[in-house]
């Protein structure tokens, strides 16, 4: 919704300049060449043209104007054929067409009324009566052929709020298709010839969208040997790569050429400022998009797949180019020899059009103060904790390891892209010698990512329109059937447990029931990998057993031996599995791709069949765990959860890095340096032990294995009603108050379930028999101020969510917890509540916005009554003032509010967003503006698929079924 509206005021922004409607009956653009309008134009009500000098012969236009085979080349207004259609403009002639009206698919039944080297005339209708003509008008002129095209459109809803907006569309549309008619007839750059009919899939007979996204060719690059003579920059080997996934297409048109948009994941080992804008120059595609993944992340990989299948599924993209490249191996030689690589420095202004993904820093203050802050022991520390939750001894968990990263060493050596296709044995990789060091206990060098790599993947994905348009052979294509992405909580030290993953269990659920599948049915598997830990999180969120030697847990040999080129390494398991994936056209594969401390997720589904359902890029709300207040000291004792020891390079322990978890659930990081206590840990297994540590020393009781003691209570609960997310403030014993906790977890929920396209609308209400008292003042008075980045006061009141919030108020709702109601919608309040602001009477204001929305949405003399007394008003009389939806017996706030959700949920989601930005922003603007304003927004939800949807049901008395486009 958020790009039609943009397109919209595009589209208003362009007119202005442009010719107007009906009186510019006659006139021609500045410069153009002077065509007479063509007869029968006047008779319509809205009226617009383009003109343009084309190079060539009237007779070449003409051959180009009245093939409709053509017609995909240059009429931008073009979506596609619907039913039977003739070859070529004949005068007689009847057939429908797709078109685009604000780039909304609305479907045209044209008659030819002539048809000639004159060129043509069309009359048709549209939808909701609309009644269209379209004009293309030839003369010969000095230099070549004079061509105009003129549209014009009438009827009922063109005369009416749609109209203005629609006929302006048509009339950029026009002059775009001119500029491409151009291109065809000079023969010049011409772009794939695309139809919008479905496309035929043989294998299995259906019947695709043709915006299905489809993998078509994979290219990767390894440089074991760098060239030091000529050593070659990042973007170099995505070239060459990229160039290898075009021969790989077996594609009969160049891919390369038609990108449409070009995706980098960005290298660790040379920074670009655009490396996507770099490698679009060095392909010579330089009016391409651009996008880039986050710059720390290995997550990236995968999500620009994701991103990249969504924009096909959108229509924005029909060739995509997606690449990442290392040459660490190069740099670290060049180093050696000491020289630094010449390679050129892209200014730092230089920004790719758009980033995608989260980026934060990655450690709080107290994971930076004990040594943390590189993913080498926080990883070695999760081992730990994962090695406490199975129960198994040391020496067992490590042998554990050492097959793992074995079957992993295996799987690289069948990989002719791996960068140490060296099979090793468990013990190889487990034991410690000087050619495998000890690097934080319990991993040694072979268990760790290996960055000094060059390595490089090319990716082309297309729609299967633009596949079969290039030539691509059947066989050779892999579809995207879901994506999916999630993150944990950010700072590893505040996650509830080390040794799970909640973000990878839901978006792993995600993507599987989109695609219709149970984890049983998934063939090929490539878990990230960068250490030992991220495949056992990985294996255990989706259920997979660690040692099945029918499916192994990795298609490359993982980060170790595969290589693990910074950002990248999931393009890289992408591009292994696409070709196993086309010789076993049955089978499924699945990838996950995971950045920073296993702290932010993405995962894909593929397979050669096609999918069940329409590709989505999933990013799923779900339950989260309390997160656990984290200190760096500890009173008095706690019980161990995790523990490793980072080592000098010569094999000595430098310190010990515990968590220990104290009796009240709070997470204890210590660093321990001091030599006994170092002694004691190479004597002594302490997980799951109770310890106490008062800075010279640590006291251990092995008598006994303990539990966790759990995390506190989440001061916000979340659930799911079919669509509707319950967001719940969980304090009952505080009145449901907000401290810093409670609005950081507010805005987290709120953030979840806005970002996740099945969530419709938000209930917000208390547990207990309040709804909120506002700000926690007692943690106020600690300095705990409940105010977030994002969301700001509250966790809310800066930034309410966007789509319709019901607010169940229960008891009372004042001071901030009235600011909280205010930022909803709709409001359903129990008999006898109390709302107010009474921070008048305690020397305060309400700044979180109450003060500002009671003054629009109450009579002045009673929001000052609220803000100068401080004295509450009863639900009764604020429902009297239309503040308050309904008031309902109390206990059933939340019942009713439920109920009304569900009915706004059961509305056209476009039309209710687009409903609730009218009401919201229509008090801004001007009387002049507003119509303007509301028109803009209103035209691409009166000719979406929705709005034919829900006439179509009315007619058919059935429940509409709502797709949102």
């Amino acid at each position: 919704m958020a790009k039609l509206i943009r397109t919209a005021r595009t589209l208003v922004s362009v007119a202005r300049a442009a010719v107007s409607t009906r009186s510019g009956v006659g006139a021609v653009r500045e410069g153009g060449p002077d065509v007479p309008p063509p007869a029968g134009l006047e008779a319509f009500a809205r009226q617009v043209s383009a003109t343009r000098l084309l190079p060539a012969p009237p007779e070449v236009v003409a051959e180009a104007v009245l093939d409709l085979d053509r017609t995909a080349d240059w009429l931008t207004l073009h979506a596609a054929w619907r039913g039977e259609r003739p070859d070529r403009l004949r005068a007689g002639e009847e057939f429908t067409q797709q078109i685009r009206l604000m780039d909304i698919p609305a479907q045209a039944r044209w008659s030819v009324e002539a048809a000639g080297p004159d060129g043509f005339a069309l009359r048709g209708t549209g939808p909701m009566g609309i009644v269209i003509g379209l004009w293309c008008t030839l003369a010969p002129a000095e230099g070549g052929t004079a061509v105009r095209l003129d549209g014009g459109l009438d009827g009922a809803p063109v005369r009416g709020p749609v109209g203005l907006t629609a006929v302006r569309s048509v009339e950029v549309a026009l002059a775009e298709s001119l500029a491409a008619l151009e291109q065809v007839v000079s023969g010049g750059g011409a772009r794939l010839r695309l139809s919008r009919d479905p496309v035929r899939h043989h294998a299995s007979g259906r019947e695709l969208d043709p915006r299905t996204p489809v993998i078509v060719g994979v290219g990767q690059l390894v440089q074991r040997k760098p060239d030091l003579s000529t050593p070659r920059e990042p973007v170099a080997l995505s070239v060459e790569a990229l160039r290898g996934a075009v021969a790989d297409s077996g594609a009969t048109a160049d891919l390369l050429a038609q990108a449409d948009l070009v995706y980098a994941v960005p290298s660790a080992s040379w920074t670009y400022g655009n490396q996507a804008g770099r490698v679009a120059e060095l392909v010579g595609v330089t009016q391409a998009g651009t996008v880039q993944s986050s710059p720390y992340g290995g997550d990236g990989a995968q999500l620009v797949v994701n991103d990249a299948a969504q924009q096909v599924v959108d229509g924005h993209a029909d060739v995509v180019l997606l690449t990442g490249a290392e040459a660490g191996a190069t740099v670290a030689a060049l180093q050696v020899a000491g020289r630094t690589p010449d390679w050129p420095r892209v200014a730092e202004d230089e920004r790719p059009d758009r980033v995608i993904g989260v980026d934060r820093p990655a450690n709080n203050e107290a994971e930076t103060a004990v040594g943390l802050g590189a993913p080498i022991y926080a990883y070695a520390l999760v081992e730990s904790a994962l090695r406490g939750r199975a129960g198994t001894s040391y020496d067992d968990h490590r042998a554990t390891l050492g097959r793992l990263w074995s079957r992993l060493s295996e799987v690289a050596a069948r990989n002719p892209f791996a960068w140490d296709p060296t099979a090793r044995t468990a013990a190889e990789v487990a034991d410690p010698t000087p050619g495998n060091r000890w690097v934080s206990d319990p991993y040694t060098k072979l268990m760790c990512a290996n960055l000094q790599v060059d390595l490089a993947t090319g990716i082309v994905l297309t729609s299967v329109a633009a596949a079969e348009a290039a030539g691509v052979p059947q066989e050779k294509w892999v579809f995207v059937h879901a994506g999916a992405s999630a993150t944990d909580e950010w700072f590893v030290s505040e996650r509830a447990d080390l040794a799970t993953s909640p973000a990878i269990a839901a978006a792993g659920a995600a993507v599987l029931d989109h695609a219709g599948l149970a984890i049983e049915d998934v063939d090929l598997v490539d878990l990230y990998s960068c250490f030992p830990a991220a495949v056992q999180l990985g294996a255990h969120a989706l259920g997979l057993p660690l040692d099945d030697p029918d499916r192994p847990l990795s298609v490359t040999g993982g980060l170790t031996f595969g290589g693990g080129p910074g950002n990248n390494y999931g393009s890289h398991a992408i591009a292994t599995m696409v070709p196993l994936l086309r010789a076993a056209p049955e089978r499924v594969g699945l990838s996950t791709s995971l950045g920073w401390y296993a702290t932010k997720h993405a995962i894909g589904v593929y397979a050669a069949t096609p999918p069940a359902r329409a590709y989505a890029h999933l990013t799923p709300a779900f339950e989260r765990p309390a997160p656990r207040p984290v200190r760096t000291s500890l009173d008095g004792s706690g019980v161990v959860e995790a523990v490793t020891r980072p080592f000098d390079r010569d094999g000595t322990a430098e310190a010990a890095i515990l968590s220990v978890i104290a009796d009240d659930g709070a997470r204890v990081l210590l660093r321990i340096e001091d030599g006994p206590t170092l002694g004691v840990l190479d004597e002594a297994d302490l997980l799951r032990t109770r310890v106490t540590y008062d800075g010279s020393g640590l006291t251990v009781d092995t008598s006994a294995r303990l539990e966790l003691p759990a995390p506190p209570p989440a001061p916000v609960r979340t659930s799911r009603e079919g669509a509707v997310a319950v967001i719940t403030l969980d304090r009952p014993e505080v009145r449901n108050a907000i401290d810093h906790r409670t609005a950081v977890a507010l805005e987290r929920a709120l953030d979840d379930a806005e970002a996740d396209p099945a969530v419709r609308v938000l209930v917000l209400t208390g547990a207990g028999d309040h709804f909120c008292a506002g700000m926690d003042l007692a943690a106020a008075n600690r300095g705990e101020l409940p105010i977030t980045d994002g969301r700001g006061p509250l966790g809310i009141t800066a930034r309410p969510p966007t789509k319709p919030l019901v607010v169940a108020v229960e008891g009372a709702a004042l001071a901030g917890g009235f600011e909280l109601m205010l930022c909803g919608d709709l409001v359903v309040a129990a008999d006898g509540a109390l709302m107010g602001l009474p921070e008048a009477r305690r020397g305060m204001v309400a700044a979180a916005g109450g003060l500002l929305r009671i003054g629009t949405r109450l009579p002045r003399a009673v929001a000052l009554e609220l803000a100068l007394t401080g004295e509450p008003l009863p639900a009764s009389r604020l429902h009297e003032l239309g503040l308050v939806n309904r008031v309902v017996p109390p206990g059933t706030a939340l019942d009713v509010a439920l109920g009304l959700a569900a009915s706004i949920a059961a509305s056209a989601p476009l039309s209710v967003a687009v409903g609730k930005r009218i009401v919201d922003d229509a008090s801004s603007w001007s009387a002049e503006e507003g119509f303007e304003r509301q028109t803009e927004l209103a035209t691409p939800v009166m000719l979406s698929d929705d709005a034919r949807e829900g006439v179509a049901a009315f007619a058919e008395k059935r429940t509409p079924v709502w797709t949102g486009r």
